[in-house]
């Protein structure tokens, strides 16, 4: 049986519950001590040393649906790496559960509308690389080993900002896994109140 202990409690995570979740996954879930999970959990700020109880190595909506229902049913801590960039270490949290999209970092241009669709594993050199082959260039950050999503999410400035405007102005809609496990999409035209918090709300909304 395995034993998260929290500040003031402890939530026991039966191992039945574990492995049927590890069935429910397309990509890898890491334990502490298996093959792997210390490398998923670190991030760019090497003094952040955080252990979380479970690491999902998402890859695809259907894993972070799967992964969210978990963590809300165990009363677990959630938390969701992109690019590991974030200097407090938001990404990584002490037993709780955390998704680690860095397997999904596909990126789809369309030259002729002048837009892109990337998934929330990318890092901004994945999305430059891509939209570079088109002779266009996105409104993202100065390092491009960043995650794209945690910079759009915190607002995003960069080389084009002063002629752009922040990254989250340039975004055009948002597929979002809220709290309660649903699929929603996010935009001017849909859930408009998600979207504007979603634009620099920091990583609160999704």
């Amino acid at each position: 049986m395995a034993t998260k202990m929290m500040e003031r409690s402890s939530i026991r995570l039966e191992p039945k519950a574990v492995e049927d979740l590890r069935g429910r996954l397309r990509g890898l879930l890491l334990l502490p001590g298996e093959g792997g999970y210390d490398e998923a959990r670190a991030i760019w700020n090497a003094m952040i040393d955080r252990r979380p109880a479970l690491i999902a190595r998402c890859l695809g909506v259907t894993d972070v649906v799967a992964c969210v229902n978990f963590a809300r049913e165990h009363a677990l801590p959630l938390s969701i790496k992109g690019g590991g960039h974030n200097i407090s270490g938001l990404a990584v949290s002490d037993g709780g559960l955390m998704l680690d999209m860095s397997l999904m970092r596909g990126v789809w241009v369309d030259p002729g509308a002048r837009t892109a669709h990337a998934q929330a594993g990318c890092l901004l050199g994945d999305v430059d690389r891509e939209t570079q082959l088109h002779g266009l260039a996105a409104v993202l950050g100065f390092v491009s080993n960043t995650g794209i999503a945690g910079l759009t999410l915190g607002g995003g400035f960069g080389y084009l900002t002063r002629r752009f405007g922040w990254s989250c102005d340039n975004v055009l809609s948002m597929e979002v896994v809220t709290a309660d496990g649903r699929v929603v999409q996010a935009s001017e035209r849909e859930n408009a109140d998600l979207f504007w918090g979603l634009r620099g709300g920091g990583g609160n909304f999704g």
